[in-house]
């Protein structure tokens, strides 16, 4: 496994809380940080290379401003500073790493849509988990959440918010939900018997994704949710007072929503907290 996470930095607030997020995650398994800041926007006018070198001189300054503090912090840290398209170069020069961290300006539910797609195409697109900081203050929330469904990408899920979890001493809440099948409209009763069947078939589901964590993490405090309710939605209600949300992605592609998959995709558009992407 690498030892190094990658971190996204702008001159945005934000920035600031991903790379304390990331040093914090260092410190504790004893990891590398690659600061990675990307100059992009170019369009080849006259007079635009000389204006690019000095801001990335700025760029380069700056970087190495925080790379100096965390080094005096113990931590070990190489800075990579380049022009290009963003999205593109952040992914290849987090290749290779553990974890790729990056912030959000989002500022929970409720602030309204502030962001573009980039967050979504690095986090389809990456090659490692990506962990997407948004600019909030977290305060006292604790948990780490992490949706359940049964699928070989949750199990990575589960595995990976596990570990984590207990990293932070935090309790892991793993969410599994159901829907009945859609009725009609005002035809929306069903047999009791149907309802608690498939309360207990995702039960099963998310006892089975924990099974063997206990042994595996004996001080972990796991609490084990099955609810009825669209799973996006679930998770985002837990992830309103937790300190960490996992979600499971499909793999690498160029169609951000197909790839992520739906919930993925709507637990990353509403970020309530902290939220890695595993795949």
């Amino acid at each position: 496994m690498s030892e190094v996470i990658a971190v996204g930095v702008t001159d945005a607030p934000v920035a600031n809380r991903a790379v304390a997020w990331a040093a914090s995650r260092a410190r504790d398994r004893r990891q590398r940080l690659r600061l990675i800041s990307i100059l992009g926007g170019a369009v080849g006018v006259v007079g635009e290379d000389a204006l690019a070198e000095s801001f990335l001189a700025a760029m380069r300054e700056r970087s190495e401003t925080i790379a100096a503090r965390l080094r005096a912090d113990g931590l070990e840290v190489e800075v990579i500073v380049e022009r290009g398209n963003p999205t593109e170069k952040l992914i290849a020069a987090a290749e290779g790493a553990a974890l790729l961290v990056i912030g959000s300006d989002h500022r929970g539910p409720g602030a309204g849509a502030t962001r573009g797609p980039h967050g979504f195409r690095i986090v389809s697109t990456a090659s490692c988990p990506v962990v997407v900081v948004p600019d909030v203050e977290l305060g006292e929330r604790r948990g780490v959440v992490v949706g359940v469904d049964g699928s070989e990408t949750s199990e990575h899920a589960v595995a990976w918010a596990a570990a984590e979890a207990d990293r932070l001493g935090e309790p892991l809440i793993a969410v599994g939900a159901w829907l009945p099948l859609p009725a009609p409209r005002n035809h929306g009763r069903y047999p009791e018997q149907y309802l608690q069947n498939m309360q207990a078939l995702t039960e099963e589901t998310v006892s089975i994704a924990l099974a063997g964590l206990r042994s595996r993490y004996p001080d972990l405090e796991i609490v084990a949710r099955a609810e009825r309710g669209y799973p996006a939605e679930l998770i985002n209600r837990h992830a309103a007072t937790a300190r960490l949300v996992v979600v499971g992605t499909h793999g690498r592609g160029a169609f951000r929503r197909f790839v992520l998959g739906s919930v993925s995709y709507d637990v990353l558009a509403h970020l309530a907290t902290v939220t890695a992407a595993v795949r």
